[in-house]
């Protein structure tokens, strides 16, 4: 009997300490505890994408799950919080920094995937998108990054004084005599603060994600020119994928040549040779290598932007350098010996069939 109540008092204290620590923030990211910044950023906004309420309509659970990744990303990506939170858990951040709004910093920092809290009336006049360039190298392509951009956006503020605003043109109607009226158009204003434009700098951050392709846009919404009568436009940055000195991509393929010496085509060579990311691809001949032969190797191109497990070929053309001088007339013989080749010449149409 005492054991048992010794049981079931244990389980009552589980229990309340599992409700005081709270949420585990980790778990519903699905990172370790010892995650980057970076890492968090990356998981959270993957899930809040999945999870969102625009994407899942009428869903209870997929509106709980965004609540907690709301929650959790306010606080690990807060290096205090997260300090905060190691130590007491969920309730010492509340006690510490109050309960707040868990997804102001979600929707400041996912405006640009179109979840701003609210719809744009088309009727409302708005300032001009911006595309910006933005270079990236094949590494980051390849690995995925974190860039920070500096905006020097024009702010509208207040100034002294009033001005025409919400012009706009409208009917009046006047009467001329028994039964005879005239409609004229006249343009009716309203009268709004004065407002001035200042140049603000803002820090925006863009996720080179693996398998980005050359081209695609990263929109962040509101950030383009602004508008004084109403909203700002959108700013999109425009991937441009840098030349790079060994590699050449072609979809989630890698192309690259290797030149080997005449004496490897002809024996056989092992080597290895340094990846976008720095691990090593080995790569063994056993027979020979002719000049232009090509070897393909699954699982090393680059990786595929909606799945990142998935990853293209590297496809590798091998070009053969001749040694240099002359040879003497025993060297020629004993070449001859080893090949056992006699002599042959063949002339052919080489471009046919391009």
């Amino acid at each position: 009997m005492a054991n048992s109540l010794c049981a079931v008092c244990l389980l009552l204290l589980h229990i309340c300490l599992s409700v005081l620590a709270g949420r585990d923030f980790y778990k519903i990211l699905g990172v370790p505890k010892t995650a980057s910044k970076n890492e968090i950023k990356k998981a959270y906004r993957k899930l809040a994408m999945q999870y969102h309420p625009d994407k899942n309509p009428g869903n209870e659970e997929a509106e709980e799950k965004f609540k907690d990744l709301g929650a959790a990303y306010e606080v690990l990506s807060d290096d205090d919080k997260r300090k905060q939170y190691d130590r007491h858990g969920e309730e010492g951040i509340k006690e510490s920094h109050g309960h707040g709004d868990p997804f102001s910093s979600f929707f400041g920092d996912f405006a640009h995937f179109g979840f701003g809290g609210h719809q744009r009336n088309p009727e409302t006049p708005r300032g001009d998108d911006i595309t910006v360039d933005l270079p990236v190298s094949l590494e980051e392509l390849y690995t995925g990054n974190f860039v920070e951009v500096a905006r020097y956006k024009p702010v509208a503020h207040t100034a002294p004084g009033t001005r025409k605003c919400n012009c706009r043109q409208e009917m009046r109607t006047q009467q001329l005599g028994p039964g005879r009226f005239q409609m004229t158009q006249h343009e009716v204003c309203d009268e709004c603060p004065r407002v001035k434009l200042v140049n603000e700098e803002k820090l925006l951050e863009i996720e080179i994600e693996p398998g980005m392709q050359d081209g695609q846009e990263y929109p962040f919404l509101a950030e383009g020119e602004p508008h004084i009568d109403g909203e700002p436009g959108d700013l999109r940055f425009r991937i441009i994928a840098e030349k790079h000195d060994r590699f050449e991509r072609r979809g989630d393929d890698l192309y690259t040549n290797i030149t080997i010496s005449l004496s490897d085509a002809l024996v056989g060579f092992t080597m290895e040779f340094p990846h976008l990311d720095g691990h090593k691809v080995k790569i063994v001949r056993e027979k020979m290598t002719w000049p232009g032969a090509k070897m393909k190797k699954q699982g090393e191109g680059m990786p595929n932007y909606e799945n990142n497990h998935v990853k293209g070929m590297l496809i590798i053309t091998f070009d053969v350098e001749f040694p240099k001088g002359d040879m003497t007339q025993e060297q020629k013989e004993g070449i001859k010996k080893i090949l056992q080749q006699d002599s042959k010449q063949t002339i052919y149409n080489g471009l046919q069939g391009y």
